[in-house]
């Protein structure tokens, strides 16, 4: 096995919530920050409150105001003419060497 490869690890690494619950683990950082533990999730609680992290609901609104749905039909309507044009060609093209002699 190689040596100096494997990180640091810390016994006693220090777990601290926003809402000020610490509890030790064993990691590889000495100090971890997080924004909820067991003391303070609604599952663990019986609370009823929003847990969500910043930015999430907004960036899926955003995604949801681009994605016009005027866009996506748009986007099948040519899909469409597109199959449609290819079957029309496929349609006039000769099925025999008999017909391709003809013209």
């Amino acid at each position: 096995m190689k040596s100096n490869i494997h990180p640091q690890w810390y016994p006693e690494a220090q777990v601290i919530c926003s809402c000020g619950n610490t509890f030790t683990v064993g990691s590889t950082k000495p100090k971890i920050l997080v924004e909820i533990c067991a003391q303070c999730h609604p599952f663990f609680t019986g609370e009823m409150k929003y847990v969500g992290t910043a930015g999430r609901v907004e960036k899926f609104q955003a995604r949801q105001k681009a994605a016009n749905p005027k866009k996506l039909i748009k986007k099948r309507e040519k899909k469409l003419l597109k199959k449609l044009e290819e079957e029309q060609k496929e349609r006039e093209r000769p099925k025999t060497l008999r017909e391709m002699l003809k013209k």
